[in-house]
C-alpha cells in the first residue's frame, strides 16, 4: 500500500518544517510506503530547501496559482492509493495515518478526516468535520468550543475539510478534482457537495488528532479572505443549486448572506466584501453553465441533515451568534434556538 501525501504551500518554511517533522513521526502499518509532495506557490523564503532537507517531492510553481491548482496539480503528480491533503499549518499526531488509514479502508467509505484541535489556544477545537446549511455556508463544527464528549463519535459526512484528510484515489476519479476557479476557500465545501451528490460518503474519526494554526498565510479578516470567503459562498450556490432549489431554500440563502454581511461590517471590511460581491456576480452565468449536474433530491436531503448536526452541536456547545441569528431567522426551521 502507497500513500501520497500533498501540502499546498506559500512561504512559511518554519510551518512547513513543522507538518514535515511530524509526517516524519507517523506510525505507519508495516508494508506501507509514503510520498510527500510539497507544491510551492512561488515562495520567496527558504521553503524549497526545508522541502528537500526533508525529502520532499518539490514541485515549484513559477507564481501563486492558488490552493486548489496547486493540491490538484499535487493528486495528479502523485502515486499512492491513497492521498493525504493536508495544509501546511497542521500538525499530526504520530498515529494520525495509521487511524485514518483504518478508517478510511472500511466498506463504502470514500475519505476520512479527524478531529483539530487549535494550536494557538490549545483547550479549544479548530474543528470536529465540517457541515453545511440550506444557505449555502458552512461552519467547522465545534470551531472554538471546548472539546466534550459530543465529539467523541465517529460519524458519517460528505464534507472532507481539506485541512487534514484521506482520500481513496478513486474518491477523485468519480468527483473529480477541486474547483481551481475557487483560488483559496471553499473549494473543499464545493468537492464535499459533489461528494453528496454522488453518494460518496465519508467518516469523521475522532481518533485520529491533528492541531492546526489556521489563516496562517493571508490572516482571518484580512481583505483577501473576506474578498475570496465572499466570491465563492455566491459560485457555490450558482454552480449547485438548482433552480427549484433556490426557490425552496431562498429564505435560509437570503438570511446566510445577510448574516455573513453583518460580521463583515462589524470587521470593517465592506471594501473587501463589495469587490468580492462584484467577482461573484459577473461569474455566476460561467459557473451556471459549467454546473456539476447535482442530484437536486439528494443534495436537498444531504444539506437538510448537515443543518440539523449543525444545530445539534450549536446546542449542546453554546450558540454562536451567526447560527443562533441564522437559526432563528431561516424558514422553514430545521430547529430554534431558546
Amino acid at each position: 500500500m502507497k500513500v501520497s501525501v500533498v501540502i499546498p504551500h506559500l512561504n512559511r518554511a518554519d510551518l512547513l518544517d513543522k507538518v514535515l517533522c511530524s509526517i516524519h513521526l507517523q506510525q505507519l502499518p508495516v508494508g506501507t510506503q509514503c510520498e510527500v509532495i510539497v507544491v510551492d506557490n512561488a515562495s520567496r523564503d527558504s521553503s524549497a530547501e526545508v522541502a528537500r532537507f526533508h525529502g520532499a517531492n518539490l514541485i515549484q510553481l513559477e507564481s501563486n496559482q492558488g490552493v486548489s491548482r496547486a493540491l490538484n496539480r499535487g493528486i495528479s503528480e502523485s502515486s499512492g492509493d491513497l492521498v493525504v491533503i493536508l495544509n501546511n499549518d497542521v500538525e499530526l499526531t504520530p498515529d494520525w495515518t495509521r487511524i485514518m488509514l483504518e478508517s478510511v479502508q472500511k466498506p463504502n467509505i470514500w475519505f476520512a478526516t479527524g478531529k483539530l484541535y487549535n494550536a494557538s489556544r490549545t483547550h479549544l477545537l479548530d474543528g470536529a468535520g465540517d457541515a453545511v446549511c440550506r444557505g449555502g455556508t458552512a461552519w467547522r463544527v465545534g470551531h472554538g468550543k471546548q472539546d466534550g464528549p459530543e465529539f467523541n463519535f465517529a460519524r458519517g459526512t460528505y464534507f472532507p475539510a481539506a485541512t487534514a484528510t484521506i482520500f481513496r484515489r478513486e474518491f477523485f476519479e468519480q468527483a473529480g478534482l477541486f474547483e481551481e476557479s475557487f483560488f483559496a476557500y471553499l473549494e473543499d465545501v464545493d468537492l464535499g457537495i459533489r461528494a453528496a451528490s454522488l453518494g460518496l460518503q465519508g467518516v469523521y474519526e475522532p481518533k485520529a488528532i491533528a492541531w492546526h494554526r489556521g489563516s496562517e498565510t493571508w490572516g482571518h479578516w484580512s481583505n483577501s479572505t473576506v474578498t475570496a470567503i465572499t466570491r465563492n459562498q455566491l459560485l457555490l450556490l450558482a454552480k449547485h443549486y438548482s433552480g427549484s432549489m433556490l426557490l425552496r431554500f431562498c429564505i435560509p440563502i437570503l438570511t446566510a448572506q445577510k448574516l455573513w454581511l453583518m460580521m463583515v461590517l462589524s470587521h470593517g471590511k465592506i471594501a473587501a466584501w463589495l469587490h468580492g460581491m462584484w467577482s461573484g456576480l459577473r461569474e455566476i452565468p460561467r459557473m451556471r453553465r459549467k454546473g456539476s449536474g447535482s442530484r437536486t433530491d439528494r443534495l436537498q436531503n444531504v444539506l437538510i441533515q448537515s443543518e440539523r448536526e449543525i444545530a445539534i452541536y450549536q446546542e449542546s456547545g453554546g450558540w454562536d451568534r451567526y447560527w443562533k441569528w441564522y437559526f432563528r431567522l431561516a424558514w422553514p426551521k430545521v430547529t430554534r434556538p431558546e
